[in-house]
């Protein structure tokens, strides 16, 4: 049988929330009405976090409230802390990401705090979750590198996966949050969080900042890895992380894996015309391969 490989669509949500183009409501439902029409399995669909903070993000409860819900696509909502999951639960995400810190730089930055005590409100929050019968994930950011910090600890990403499968965690997102890693450092990074987080499924998430998302994604895979993240457009940023740019794109994932015989059960020429449509939406040139190239036989 084919391997199929899913990916998890971070668009509507990474993608958007540092764009410097602007999306109405309507627009971003849209956006997402037309990702669910591709094939998308799950998707990033809004956050629930400061709107001060991340301004681009502060509609997500209307977004939630106008999904149209047509397709089985299951929407996530990212959260930071308590107030975030229990907004997210109220506007009935069919999922919840929990973000995790692996570095002290960005985390007193980007959600105020420490490795640690991003783990603990994890540990807090997971009963909510649990309770309101949804499913919980978790993604630990700057897990290759720290902007402020520098390298990050192995040690210390694979402490924080084995704390989320204690709080009842099932899928573990390792992010590359702004575009260092290496697929020498994605293979070694994945092997030892799994020595100590051997019952939690990984999920890898790269930005391609550095132009080597693509080849960390083949690394991924090889190592056995069946869940990615990836963005339309290859669209994205983080307001935390300087000079950081887009996650890798997701048309171009999906030619790379289904060229080597891999199933994603999205449409790769629906995804191309999505990434077309955004270019529009956005008023900007996207910077994936595919949106100027097409896809090969064409």
């Amino acid at each position: 049988m084919t391997r199929r490989i899913d990916i998890v669509e971070v668009g509507p949500r990474d993608g958007l929330q540092n764009d410097p183009g602007h999306l109405s409501t309507d627009q971003k439902l849209e956006f997402i009405a037309r990702l669910e029409e591709c094939g998308v399995a799950r998707m990033e669909s809004g956050s629930f976090v400061s709107p001060k903070a991340v301004p681009k993000m502060a509609d997500s409860a209307e977004v939630f409230r106008g999904l149209t819900r047509r397709h089985n696509t299951r929407h996530i909502a990212l959260a930071l802390n308590e107030k975030g999951v229990r907004r997210a639960i109220d506007a009935r995400a069919d999922e919840i990401n929990f973000v995790l810190v692996a570095s002290e730089g960005f985390g007193l930055r980007n959600q105020g705090m420490t490795p640690q005590a991003s783990a603990d409100a994890l540990a807090a929050c997971a009963d909510l979750v649990h309770e309101a019968n949804t499913p919980l994930s978790a993604t630990i950011s700057v897990a290759f590198g720290d902007p402020y910090n520098g390298e990050v600890d192995p040690g210390v990403v694979a402490n924080l996966a084995a704390q989320a499968q204690r709080a009842g965690v099932t899928e573990v997102g390792l992010g590359d949050t702004i575009g260092v890693a290496t697929p020498w450092q994605v293979r070694a990074l994945i092997e030892r969080v799994r020595t100590e987080a051997p019952d939690v499924f990984l999920r890898l998430h790269f930005h391609d900042t550095r132009g080597a998302a693509l080849a960390n994604v083949y690394a991924a895979v090889e190592a056995g890895v069946d869940v990615i993240d990836a963005s339309c457009g290859g669209i994205g940023g983080c307001p935390f992380a300087p000079a950081a740019t887009g996650n890798v794109a997701t048309e171009d994932v999906i030619y790379m894996l289904e060229r080597a015989g891999f199933e994603t059960g999205i449409d790769q020429g629906k995804m191309i015309e999505t990434a077309k449509w955004l270019e529009t939406a956005l008023g900007h040139k996207v910077s994936s391969s595919l949106s100027k190239a097409g896809g090969f036989p064409g």
